[in-house]
């Protein structure tokens, strides 16, 4: 029992550390809007310095999960739950990196091209904070059900993402002066529908820790 009893009381440290890390991710993606809604680039460097303790979080929490394996050989949802940390750890922080993507490119889009398509990359990262929310709220509560949902948020940002780069391929063959604006749009929008897929992975991993069986999400 007291084994068990320090078995739990890792796993909520390192639960404690992965809300750090999800709270600083979805932070660094809400500055990252600011900055595209603003065009400004004022939140630029903290976005990319939260960038390297997002870093140092992967690695603090998945060295605090190998040694947990190693010293307490955890067995059944345990153990689950200390696999799905490391796929946790490292879709945030390939979230992370999508944050530090849009900030860099609101800095470079504080001269708008005349048409609609940034509303649509907005859009799309107001839905990765929502799914990102509630993907970790289901880990947290253990709740396969609240995965699933979250991850059926990713539509929308498929959506968008299909309807912008239709928009702006009309664009570049009406207004080639727009061309370039117009291609880091499209590179922009793709970061963003990966961000979906980032937290759709997560939301997978949720659902193995819960119930021990691999299922696939909006496949």
């Amino acid at each position: 029992m007291q084994a068990r009893g320090q078995l739990h009381d890792e796993l909520n440290k390192i639960r404690r550390e992965l809300t750090l890390m999800a709270a600083r991710v979805e932070e660094d993606l809400g500055k990252a809007l600011v900055m595209l809604r603003s065009g400004g680039d004022e939140l630029a460097s903290e976005v990319k310095e939260s960038g390297k303790i997002v870093d140092a979080l992967q690695l603090r929490i998945e060295d605090m999960a190998l040694v947990l394996i190693a010293t307490q050989q955890p067995v059944a949802r345990d153990l689950r739950e200390l696999i799905t940390v490391f796929k946790i750890t490292s879709n945030l922080e390939r979230i992370g990196d999508h944050g530090i993507h849009l900030a860099k490119a609101a800095a470079k889009l504080s001269d708008r091209p005349p048409f609609r398509s940034c509303e649509r990359i907005e859009r799309m990262a107001e839905t990765g904070q929502e799914m990102l929310k509630a993907a970790f709220s289901a880990y947290l509560n253990q709740d396969a059900e609240a995965a699933r949902n979250a991850a059926a948020l990713d539509d929308r940002i498929d959506e968008e993402h299909r309807a912008l780069t239709e928009e702006v391929l009309k664009l570049m063959k009406k207004k080639p002066k727009l061309v370039k604006a117009a291609a880091r749009l499209l590179k922009l929008s793709g970061f963003m529908e990966r961000l979906g897929d980032h937290i759709t992975n997560i939301c997978e991993g949720i659902i193995f820790m819960t119930h021990g069986n691999h299922e696939e999400l909006n496949g």
